[in-house]
């Protein structure tokens, strides 16, 4: 039998979820990726509120790689939350680089893209400067293993956070100076979380409002910097500064700004992963949602 002929709309912007493990990557992640007719997601490799560094099971890991290659699924590892890498607590900070660094090596392992880090907090006020230079000291070691480890390595994807708190990078102009305390280092990419930069302003609820924020995006970070998109509609308006995720449609970024994205030139080649209520659930109608914007 000939091999399928490869769909572009699904090549150009694979759209997934979350998934919980469950099981185990396999009978668990990969089965219910599977179920939800997701072409890409996104797991934990661990506890994502717990600080230990849980190892895997080698023989699992190549099976976990074989299936999605088979499957031509695109995974994506989300870092634990307790990561914060402008932390002011010196057992925080140092947790995290740790954490980091074990999620990418776990990434490696299960043939995962990337994995995504929230940029973090310096927690008080005035200290931005000196936990940019926590991000520039803890991370770019990680980045130079990165490139050294050849162009199959996974990327180091920077998710802008919603603003609360003091904020090292809220929003998309906010990349500029987190970028630079990276020397935009080749292996940095961007993750966009569209619930998280429309509470920190960009307006993504207006016509136009979500391609001028992915030229912006484009602008800061060069081509290729913006590697995966986390799809999450907002129970809060513009500027809120909060992070509640609602199902696509029903908050107030509306179905229009996917629709935009989803054909903008930006977003060629990259996925887009829902993190909204009950979207690793067979019966949400999120993914189907986004299938037919696109």
């Amino acid at each position: 039998m000939p091999a399928a002929t490869p769909d572009p709309a699904v090549e150009r912007n694979p759209i997934g979820s979350h998934v919980k493990v469950g099981k185990g990557l396999v009978d668990g992640a990969f089965r219910l990726a599977q179920d939800l007719g997701a072409e890409t997601f996104q797991v934990f490799v661990g506890n994502p509120r717990g600080w230990a560094l849980s190892e895997g099971d080698p023989a699992r890991d190549e099976e976990f790689r074989r299936v999605c290659a088979e499957a031509g699924t695109r995974v994506f590892v989300h870092a634990p939350y307790l990561v914060n890498l402008g932390s002011p607590t010196e057992a925080t900070y140092e947790k995290s680089v740790a954490s980091v660094a074990h999620n990418l090596r776990r990434a490696a392992a299960i043939g995962a893209e990337g994995v995504v880090v929230h940029t973090g907090s310096c927690v008080a006020a005035g200290s931005v400067e000196r936990g940019l230079q926590q991000v520039r000291e803890g991370l770019l070691p990680l980045l130079d293993t990165l490139a050294d480890a050849g162009p199959d390595a996974p990327w180091l994807l920077l998710e802008p956070t919603a603003g609360q708190g003091q904020s090292l990078c809220a929003g998309v102009d906010d990349l500029k100076a987190y970028l630079d305390a990276l020397d935009h280092h080749p292996r940095a990419g961007i993750c966009l979380d569209t619930c998280h930069v429309f509470a920190a302003g960009a307006p993504l609820d207006e016509p136009g409002g979500a391609a001028a924020t992915l030229e912006r995006i484009a602008a800061i970070g060069g081509p290729g910097r913006l590697r995966l998109v986390h799809a999450n509609d907002s129970k809060d308006v513009r500027g809120a500064l909060k992070d509640r995720h609602e199902r696509i449609g029903e908050g107030h970024i509306g179905v229009d700004a996917f629709a935009e994205m989803l054909a903008h030139p930006t977003t060629a080649g990259v996925p887009f992963v829902l993190e909204t209520p009950g979207s690793g659930e067979p019966d949400s109608p999120d993914l189907p949602l986004l299938k037919s914007l696109r």
